[in-house]
């Protein structure tokens, strides 16, 4: 009974990982952000440089698919633009784009906190049911 409960809570768990996963590909790429800025107004590092200490940021400059649908599509736009141009472009774009970043921050941020909980809880219940089902 318990391996039931315990397997369907970590289908639970499982499940809420692409949410944790999307709210920390935004932060990553929203603290990146404001690094590249900072990099563009003060010291001109490469971007390889900077990007290494944030990983998702490392994968997608790598040309790895990090998210998928329409996250993955505005990723990949963004990090297509980067070095494209001169400094006061980047600078320009990367001003523009802090905002849509920072939105898509926060209701990641958001949706993570309550889908993560939410699958595991309904996951659990699932698990808790099958056993009074089989008891």
């Amino acid at each position: 009974m318990f391996a039931i409960i315990a397997a369907t809570t970590f289908i639970g768990v499982a499940a809420s990982a692409n949410k944790k996963k999307r709210a920390k590909v935004y932060d990553q790429l929203y603290e990146f952000n404001e690094q590249m800025l900072i990099n563009f107004k003060f010291s001109r590092q490469s971007i390889a440089k900077i990007a290494k200490n944030y990983p998702y940021v490392l994968s997608l400059i790598n040309g790895e698919s990090v998210l998928s649908g329409d996250d993955g599509k505005f990723l990949s736009d963004y990090i297509v633009n980067l070095g494209l141009s001169d400094v006061a472009s980047q600078i320009d774009y990367l001003t523009e784009r802090k905002s849509t970043i920072k939105n898509y921050k926060e209701i990641s941020a958001q949706e993570s906190k309550k889908y993560s909980q939410l699958y595991v809880k309904i996951f659990f219940m699932v698990g808790v049911l099958i056993a009074v089902l089989l008891a």
